[in-house]
């Protein structure tokens, strides 16, 4: 059996949606897994599930009234709370434009949150003890989970411990230690395993994603992931190239790459060039693409300055002088002379 769930196919996530049909008096499930596993497409079929009008016992029918209305995003017993950056990212709504600051005309440009807050909760509490449209659950899902700030976690603790009548809720969470312990104490626990490789491999293949080993290895095992930097227009034979090109300083072999993409592929360029150093095997890019590694040393420092701007990552940066800066500090990584004895004692200092 595949599964399909906003409009893709993952015949892994049948197990979890099995586990998920045993729990038929549960009324609130906290679904935990890996975003680029599929976390967001189990939590979607899921409720389909508790949703669908004809389901078999496990997966929803995807032909009665129901199933269509929640593939149209139109059900009005199914209330996705999401952050309103994610939403904008999954194109639920769109941008908000400028908004009037009330100050002689000028207008600011408001970022989408990224969390979830307490009005969005209260939202949620006085819909969800409405009545059901077409009489068979009230469904709420909640994702990502950990995204619910103090406030708002605190302000569903109440309806997750009495829900109405009827009322079924799934948060779907990545990282379950963020949570409030009052908050995972009052669910039923479902976790979504990753798929094995061979799995993983043959599903990218069917998405037209070649060398898709390259790109696993690159997105840590986790196949969407892999697929969303294929999409990004970063396919195997870049991803390979840029251990070299990342020591010569060319920043033409990330032309075109998100800032987020380029952060994270030299972090992990840096992972893997320590764990060289160190005469362990690369995570993330194939051995024969990796340069001789630079000195232990260098590579740390090179390390914390990449984990600080990945940090400011939505810092409103001029985006291409960034990446040059990103990619010339790579090989200066590569090219610095090995540290001194005296700076090497230094760093064995109390």
């Amino acid at each position: 059996m595949n599964v399909t769930s906003a409009g893709l196919t993952l015949p892994w996530l049948e197990p979890v949606l099995h586990q998920a049909a045993s729990l038929r008096q549960a009324h609130a499930v906290l679904l935990q897994g890996a975003v680029g596993d599929g976390l967001y497409e189990a939590a979607r079929a899921i409720s389909q599930a508790w949703l669908c009008e004809d389901v078999n016992g496990v997966q929803a029918c995807g032909r009665c009234t129901a199933c269509h209305l929640v593939g149209q995003g139109l059900h009005a017993d199914l209330c996705l709370l999401l952050p309103e950056a994610l939403r904008v990212q999954l194109g639920l709504t769109s941008v908000d434009g400028d908004e009037g600051s009330g100050d002689g005309g000028k207008s600011t440009r408001r970022k989408p949150s990224r969390q979830i807050r307490i009005d969005d909760v209260r939202g949620l509490v006085d819909w969800i003890v409405t009545t059901s449209s077409r009489g068979r659950a009230k469904v709420a899902l909640i994702h990502p989970a950990e995204a619910l700030n103090v406030q708002a976690a605190n302000a569903l603790l109440k309806t997750l411990e009495e829900p109405p009548r009827g009322a079924r809720l799934l948060l779907s969470c990545a990282e379950p230690s963020r949570l409030l312990p009052t908050l995972r104490s009052r669910c039923q626990v479902v976790r979504l395993p990753p798929p094995t490789a061979p799995a993983a491999a043959a599903w990218l293949a069917t998405q037209g994603v070649a060398d898709a080993g390259v790109l696993l290895a690159a997105a840590s095992g986790r196949p969407l992931e892999a697929a969303a930097l294929a999409a990004a227009g970063i396919d195997a034979r870049a991803w390979t190239a840029l251990p070299m090109a990342a020591r010569a300083g060319q920043g033409a072999a990330v032309a075109g790459w998100p800032l987020t993409r380029v952060i994270d592929a030299l972090q992990k360029l840096c992972h893997d060039a320590l764990a060289l150093s160190h005469g362990a095997a690369p995570r993330f890019y194939p051995a024969a693409s990796m340069p001789p590694p630079p000195s232990a040393l260098a590579l740390a420092d090179w390390g914390r300055e990449l984990n600080q701007i990945a940090r400011r990552a939505d810092h409103p940066w001029s985006e291409p002088l960034l990446v040059d800066a990103l990619m010339q500090r790579a090989q200066r990584a590569w090219t610095a002379a090995p540290p001194s004895l005296a700076r090497r004692l230094d760093t064995l200092a109390p």
